[in-house]
């Protein structure tokens, strides 16, 4: 007979039939929430997933500027395509690039006027697609296990790397 405990199981070197299709089903339902949130943040508000981000993380920063380096990392994008969606996003007057006076060959993003307004006016509505999609369909005690599952996964894949 063989042990099924938890420590002879990780062991293993594939994952069991049912682990797999845990796997399966929580990969298929993040696409299609995050696809769902992404859509209605579109409709509602003519931005991007990736403008959201982009946004988010500048409405944060310190005077709403950041190194284009920290931005890739901070977003997780690699930075040929955060510097592409950049170039989109400052055409559209939501942000602006400048050279950064402290690192040769640097550059900053800034977010313009224009950039905090269309964040501003995207959030309530994009809050309440992520209360209505995510946080409505969970009890207080799977939402907790989800804020859980997540921590645990962050922890175990470390640090971002993708940059």
């Amino acid at each position: 007979m063989v042990d099924a405990t938890p420590e002879r199981r990780r062991g293993r070197q594939l994952p069991t039939m049912e682990e797999l299709r845990i796997w399966r089903n929580f990969v298929e339902t993040t696409e299609i929430l995050t696809s769902r949130v992404g859509s209605r943040l579109q409709v509602d508000s003519s931005l991007s997933s990736g403008d959201y981000a982009v946004l988010l993380a500048l409405t944060e920063a310190p005077e709403s500027r950041m190194r284009s380096s920290a931005l890739a990392a901070h977003i997780g994008w690699e930075r040929s395509r955060l510097s592409h969606h950049l170039g989109r996003m400052e055409r559209r007057g939501l942000i602006r690039r400048e050279e950064c006076a402290t690192v040769p060959r640097g550059s900053q993003v800034l977010l313009t006027p224009v950039g905090a307004e269309a964040f501003q006016r995207a959030t309530f509505g994009h809050l309440r697609t992520i209360r209505e999609l995510f946080v409505d369909a969970l009890t207080p005690d799977q939402l907790r296990a989800a804020g859980d599952i997540a921590a645990a996964l962050r922890e175990h894949l470390g640090p971002r790397d993708d940059a």
